[in-house]
């Protein structure tokens, strides 16, 4: 059921006065849609009225007033943005298959298979059983962002919905009201700024603000109130200003002063930390005029006005914003110094700022400006898509839209000249998976205006950035910590996920042999066995039962007794040769930072839930309470080549004499080693112990690096470090 309404009953007697009331509220619906819709679609929205007033019938929202007042409200909403009937009637409808005994069978039969698909867009999903209200609502998300993926008015009626349930919220408990505010301000108000909606936008933020912080909306809106009066005059002048200069190029224009709405002041405060004098000393104007020639002379008059702040020029027009805005924004030096901010636009273009997608249906005959803002609401969604196909569940598909939906812009150029866009601070990597998700696979290098940069850099507006690929390379998971992008997010860790597991089903494989020999190996055990212990584990395949035993969610020795089991097998001596490992395994086998172990330290693996083999040295102390408990370990050894290179902590006591950390950092280096690290742990006034964490290829080269870095003359004393 929508937020704000429980059902109740009412008495029988009182069914007649409802409807009165209700019929009335539907009268000024019908007279509002017989403005801009055809007589036979008022009549199907009326129909759909008697419909839901009928299924409704008896239930009460909290505030007390009958529950078929908000699909009223709703469809009033929507009717207010022009939408087309369909849309109206399922708005009416929205909460019919939700919370009543209708079913989209009926719905159907009575409106059509379109309004029923609306419908079911919209709806939650209450028949499923979830372990979190977390996964619930995100689940609800994902079902309905792929609704919007095919049909975009789903979203607008959710929106209407959203919006009259936050006008509705005070009779909500303080709880629920802050956690229905909350996912208003994380959710709904960022979807409606990117489908370009921002009237919907600032109602819902104004009034979520309110919901979540009400004292500190209560103190924003008293400082605002009592600023107010001390503005007028000089707002007066600026105004008069304009006007003047408007009147003297003869240029037609409507001048409209512009006041932040107080989650904007909030948030600008909170981000940039200013104080509210900072904030709200802005004087914002927006012109709008006939056509886009005019936009770019009134630029020319209003920086012949007042001077620019150098920086601070958009323009929104030559490029347009994600969701479809366009406009010239400047930042003028007013009088006393007070900065101006001024937006310049055509009347189509302030329409599509407004109204976004709505725009579509409102002036639906050769708009250019709506049908653009509705191509790149389309295009946005194709990228949800994308994202949902990769995601591993719900949670972490609302995360990443999550971070889609605070698009600062920045715009990009290819070789080839087309533009991208992207949020603030994306990187390389977010550059190559937005050109395409097999670029950002595949990526080792990036040249931004020609020059070579790492995939970490951060892109600017107005560069050209190439991305340099390579057949055999893969995702790192290093990028994880520095991409922004939802899909760059996703398409590397749905990557990783299918790479982790073929390692993982690699390493288990061989887990299990050696848990089964000398008997038998894996190949020779009946495939019946397997096919029971799978069955039984309630587990899709072998290979699902190999994946978990490389991922340390098994341990190798009960599977293999369980596949093993067969009389003659009772005497044969188990395999107690250790594993052989090369250190070069992939995600599932990691070295304990806790010891570092590396090539030539006697070492021993021990399973952890969803990381495989964990390796430690065997002297380490964290593995000591398992010596006695073999089944809790796992013997290994490093093979005769061991690939890659290992951390290790070295400490060093030297004398603080000038040039002894240059002499120390020359020697490793001399010795192809790299200093990953440097802390220094102990100082007093002779001496010093620093703690190097270096690169080595085992206990030789550690050796050969320890002893000259002994016959260095300010070292007093040197040793490897336990962690």
């Amino acid at each position: 059921m929508g937020e704000g309404a429980i059902t109740t009953t009412v008495p029988t007697g009182a069914a007649t006065d409802v409807e009165d009331l209700a019929r009335f509220r539907v009268s000024d619906l019908c007279e509002l849609l017989e403005t801009f819709l055809d007589p036979e679609q008022v009549a199907e929205v009326y129909k759909a009225y008697l419909f839901a007033a009928e299924a409704h019938e008896g239930q009460h929202r909290m505030s007390g007033e009958p529950y078929i007042f908000h699909p009223l409200a709703v469809a009033r909403v929507m009717a207010e943005m022009r939408m087309d009937a369909k849309s109206i009637v399922a708005a009416i409808l929205h909460d019919t298959m939700e919370d009543t005994h209708v079913d989209k069978a009926r719905v159907v039969a009575e409106f059509g298979e379109e309004v029923a698909e609306l419908v079911d867009g919209v709806s939650k999903l209450t028949h499923l059983k979830f372990q979190s209200k977390a996964e619930a609502q995100a689940e609800n998300f994902r079902k309905m962002m792929l609704a919007i993926t095919r049909d975009l008015r789903v979203i607008l009626v959710k929106l209407a919905d959203r919006l009259h349930n936050m006008r509705t919220l005070g009779v909500m408990r303080p709880d629920k009201r802050r956690r229905i505010a909350k996912e208003t301000l994380e959710i709904y108000a960022p979807i409606a700024q990117r489908l370009g909606m921002n009237a919907v936008r600032r109602e819902l933020e104004q009034l979520g603000f309110a919901a979540l912080y009400p004292r500190r909306y209560r103190v924003l809106a008293e400082a605002v109130a009592k600023a107010r009066g001390n503005r007028k005059e000089v707002l007066q002048k600026i105004e008069n200003a304009i006007n003047v200069r408007l009147q003297e190029a003869g240029v037609e224009a409507r001048l409209a002063s512009r006041e932040k709405n107080l989650h904007s002041i909030y948030k600008k405060m909170k981000q940039k930390r200013l104080p509210f004098a900072e904030v709200y000393d802005v004087f914002a104007f927006r012109l709008v005029v006939r056509d886009v020639d005019t936009c770019y002379r009134m630029l020319g008059l209003m920086h012949n006005l007042y001077k620019p702040v150098p920086g601070r020029f958009k323009d929104y027009i030559a490029i347009p914003k994600a969701n479809g805005y366009q406009s010239l924004h400047t930042v003028l030096f007013g009088p006393h110094g007070i900065p101006i901010e001024v937006q310049i636009r055509t009347e189509e273009m302030d329409r599509v700022a407004e109204s976004g997608i709505a725009a579509h249906w409102l002036y639906k005959a050769g708009d250019s400006e709506s049908s653009r803002a509705q191509a790149r609401a389309r295009e946005w969604l194709k990228g949800v898509l994308e994202i949902q196909q990769s995601a591993g569940n719900s949670i972490e598909f609302l995360e990443n839209v999550k971070v889609d939906l605070f698009p600062e812009e920045v715009y990009m150029f290819t070789p080839n000249g087309d533009i991208l866009e992207l949020p603030r601070g994306s990187t390389a990597v977010d550059f190559a998976y937005a050109v395409h998700s097999d670029v950002g696979n595949t990526c080792v290098a990036a040249k931004i205006d020609r020059r070579l940069a790492p995939l970490s850099t951060q892109l600017e507006s107005g560069q050209t950035v190439e991305i340099i690929t390579a057949p055999g390379a893969r995702p790192n998971p290093a990028w994880l910590a520095f991409v922004v992008t939802g899909k760059a997010r996703t398409s590397i860790r749905h990557y990783l996920k299918n790479l982790q597991r073929d390692e993982a089903v690699n390493l288990g494989r061989r887990l299990l042999d050696k848990a089964l020999a000398p008997a038998l190996t894996l190949d020779e055990v009946p495939p019946e066995r397997i096919e029971a212990l799978v069955k039984e584990l309630n587990l899709s395949g072998l290979d699902s039962l190999l994946a978990d035993i490389g991922l340390g969610n098994r341990m190798a020795q009960l599977v293999a007794r369980r596949l093993g089991a067969r009389e003659d097998d009772a005497g044969s001596p188990a395999d107690t040769r250790p594993l052989a490992i090369k250190g070069t395994e992939g995600m599932v086998l990691s070295f304990a930072k806790c010891c570092n172990p590396i090539p030539g330290d006697p070492v021993v693996g021990v399973p952890s839930a969803g990381r495989g083999l964990v390796i430690h040295r065997e002297a380490c102390r964290n593995v000591a309470e398992y010596r006695d408990k073999p089944d809790k370990w796992i013997a290994v050894e490093w093979t005769p080549e061991p690939g890659s290179e290992y951390p290790v902590a070295v400490r060093i006591q030297t004398a603080n004499k000038r040039g002894a950390l240059a002499s120390i950092a020359a020697v490793i280096a001399d010795l192809g080693s790299n200093i990953d690290n440097v802390s220094f742990d102990e100082r007093d006034g002779t001496s010093t112990t620093i703690t190097f964490t270096v690169s080595t290829q085992g206990r030789r080269h550690l050796a050969a690096m320890m002893r000259r870095l002994r016959r260095i003359p300010e070292v007093m004393k040197i040793s490897r470090a336990k962690g």
